[in-house]
């Protein structure tokens, strides 16, 4: 049975990326929380694939949003930065991602998507799942579900805005609605 990880402190990672200006580079939580951030890891199974980049564009469209928020936002999968580079310099209409405003990943050793919980070890793929860490290190949130299902932008904003109210969010509680009074 796989151990809680909300409420808790999030595995610590330091992966190499490709960043929003095409160069590579290292990522960790350990930075984010150094710039007191809230960090969005999410990992997804596999560059050049169909429902991955309508998601990670997706992110990159909104990615003004959470830095609004004070929000970090990194994409991972298992694949190496030169995978992930190839596909940021191919064209959206293409299938490809072209520039993304946030790092991506490359978690090739498999250690941070089986510390996360989301690696299918036999595929040496990971799930898709998306992670909301305060600048404290600790997981707020977390979420894991089957690859072929693209996650929402709009909720990811809903929880993490949610989160930083510090209250009781009620079922369906939108941004600028009031918190429980308890």
């Amino acid at each position: 049975m796989p151990e809680r990880m909300v409420g808790k402190q999030a595995p610590r990672f330091e992966m190499d990326a490709v960043m929003p200006n095409k160069e590579f580079k290292k990522v960790s939580l350990e930075e984010n929380m150094k710039n007191e951030k809230w960090t969005i890891l999410f990992f997804y199974p596999m560059d050049f694939t169909f429902v991955c980049p309508t998601e990670i564009t997706a992110l990159s469209d909104r990615y003004d949003e959470f830095e609004d928020l004070d929000a970090v936002v990194i994409g991972a999968s298992t694949d190496t930065i030169h995978t992930h580079l190839a596909w940021i310099k191919t064209d959206r209409k293409e299938n490809g991602l072209g520039d993304l405003k946030y790092p991506l990943a490359a978690d090739t050793n498999h250690v941070v998507s089986r510390d996360y919980g989301v690696l299918i070890d036999e595929e040496g793929i990971a799930l898709r799942g998306l992670f909301i860490i305060n600048p404290e290190g600790e997981m707020k949130y977390s979420v894991v579900n089957h690859n072929d299902i693209g996650r929402d932008v709009d909720e990811t904003l809903r929880v993490l805005q949610a989160l930083q109210t510090g209250g009781l969010c009620p079922a369906n509680w939108k941004p600028g609605q009031a918190t429980l009074k308890v």
